[in-house]
C-alpha cells in the first residue's frame, strides 16, 4: 500500500510539473527589428483583404472602425474581436511593430500569450516585413477608441491559454502561398491571396472536433458548422464548374456579391464582400477566381 501512495505522488507529482512546464513554455520566435517604411494605402488594402475591418469593426452594434467588440459564437464559447485602435490601454497604441509582426504572423500577444486560433494569423504567416510594415502604418492612422473589447467567454478548459500551446503544436500549419514555378503569375497572385491574406480555407474548409482545419482531404470542400450557425458552400474547382460558375463571373461576384444566377450572397459572404473584396482590384480578383476556378490539388 505504501508503494502504491508513493507511486501515485509521484504520478501526481510529474503531473503538476509538466503542466508547470506547459504553462511557462514559451512559444514563437522574436521577431527582428522591423525599420522600414509603411505604405499607408498599400497597408489599408492589404487590411480590406485580410477581413481586418470586418472581423474588428462591431457594424451591427454602430461600433467604431476597428474597435472591436464582434462577437463569435463556437462550439467552445464566445470570441469577441480585440480593439485595434491606437488607443494605448485597450487597443495597440503603445505596442511595437515587432509585437504588431508577432501577433500577426505567429499569433502571439505581446505578453506572449497565444491567441485563440478563430483569428486567422495562420494565414498570415507569410506576410513580409513590407507588408507588416504597411499595415502597422495603416493601423497608426486608426482614431484610438478608449475601449475594451467584451471579455471571453470560453468553458473550462477552454479557457486556459497554455493549452493552446498543445493546440499549435498538433494543428498549426504553413500558409500554402508560395508561388509554384512555371504556373502563370495570375495564378500565382491568386494563390498568395486565397490562400494567405484572404484566408479562404477559414470559412470553405472543414474542421475536426478541436477546431483545427481538416486540409488534407476537405481543403475547399465547405463547412456545414461555422460559428454562429452558419454554413459555407464548398468552392473547390469541380464543385464551382458543376454550379456553373466561371472566372468571370466569380470575379464579379466578389465585386458585387451577384451570383451567376442573379441571386446576391447573404449571411457572412455578403459581408466578406461588403467589407472586403469589393474594394480589391479588379486584377486582384480576377486572381483569386482564376486560382479556385482551376484544380490546384497539387499545390
Amino acid at each position: 500500500m505504501k508503494r502504491m501512495i508513493l507511486f501515485g505522488s509521484g504520478v501526481s507529482l510529474l503531473g503538476i510539473v509538466g503542466l508547470g512546464t506547459l504553462v511557462i513554455w514559451p512559444i514563437g520566435l522574436k521577431p527582428n527589428p522591423i525599420e522600414l517604411i509603411g505604405d499607408v494605402d498599400r497597408g489599408a488594402y492589404l487590411a480590406r483583404a485580410s477581413g481586418c475591418i470586418a472581423c474588428h469593426t462591431d457594424f451591427e452594434g454602430g461600433g467604431a472602425p476597428l474597435a472591436g467588440g464582434v462577437k463569435l459564437d463556437t462550439p467552445f464559447g464566445a470570441l469577441y474581436s480585440a480593439n485595434l485602435t491606437t488607443d494605448p490601454e485597450h487597443g495597440i497604441g503603445d505596442w511595437t511593430i515587432e509585437e504588431f509582426a508577432q501577433a500577426v504572423r505567429q499569433g502571439i500577444s505581446p505578453e506572449g500569450e497565444p491567441y485563440y486560433p478563430a483569428f486567422t494569423y495562420p494565414f498570415y504567416a507569410n506576410f513580409t516585413d513590407q507588408d507588416i510594415a504597411d499595415l502597422w502604418a495603416a493601423f497608426q492612422t486608426v482614431p484610438a477608441v478608449s475601449q475594451p473589447a467584451p471579455s471571453h467567454q470560453m468553458a473550462f478548459p477552454f479557457n486556459q491559454r497554455w493549452g493552446l500551446k498543445l493546440w499549435r503544436a498538433a494543428f498549426l500549419e504553413p500558409p500554402r502561398t508560395g508561388p509554384i514555378e512555371g504556373n502563370d503569375p495570375v495564378w500565382n497572385r491568386g494563390r498568395e491571396l486565397v490562400e494567405g491574406a484572404t484566408h479562404c480555407a477559414a470559412c470553405h474548409t472543414g474542421r475536426n472536433i478541436l477546431g483545427a482545419r481538416n486540409s488534407d482531404d476537405e481543403h475547399f470542400a465547405g463547412n456545414p458548422s461555422l460559428p454562429g450557425g452558419n454554413k459555407a458552400p464548398a468552392i473547390d474547382h469541380e464543385t464551382l464548374q458543376s454550379r456553373d460558375w466561371t472566372v468571370d463571373a466569380l470575379a464579379y461576384a466578389l465585386k458585387t456579391g451577384i451570383t451567376p444566377s442573379g441571386d446576391a450572397f447573404g449571411g457572412s459572404m455578403g459581408e466578406v464582400v461588403l467589407q472586403g473584396t469589393q474594394f480589391l482590384t479588379d486584377a486582384d480578383r480576377q486572381a483569386i477566381a482564376t486560382y479556385l476556378m482551376d484544380d490546384h490539388s497539387g499545390g
